[in-house]
């Protein structure tokens, strides 16, 4: 399994336990906990409404690709540790991070 903790807009905690080899995205996993994403493209780093901040574990994960960067870039609200959860696939990097969701609510 692997453990990861989401942050919602209140600043509530939950840690979430997801199978391992899932192949899934971290908005997709959002998405099917109830968490209010609205994730408007549905995975292709086009609307930044997924934008999470990672509170713990960014240097584990893998490089932002050009087209997330330059999404994060229009972005008023982005900090250098921010990431869109669409692009971040549940896999070992995630594991042990904290993730405060920052896009846009449903």
């Amino acid at each position: 399994m692997i453990q990861f903790t989401i942050e919602d807009r209140d600043g509530e905690r939950q840690t979430l336990e997801i199978p391992e080899g899932i192949n899934l995205s971290l908005m997709e996993v959002l998405k099917a906990s109830d968490y209010n994403i609205l994730a408007t493209c549905g995975g292709m780093a086009l609307c930044a409404t997924c934008h999470v901040q990672v509170l713990e574990g960014f240097d584990a994960l893998p490089p932002a690709r050009d087209a997330e960067l330059d999404m994060l870039d229009t972005l008023p609200d982005a900090d250098p540790d921010s990431r869109l959860a669409c692009q971040l696939r549940v896999d070992e990097s995630l594991e042990g991070g904290i993730f405060k969701i920052r896009g846009e609510e449903q």
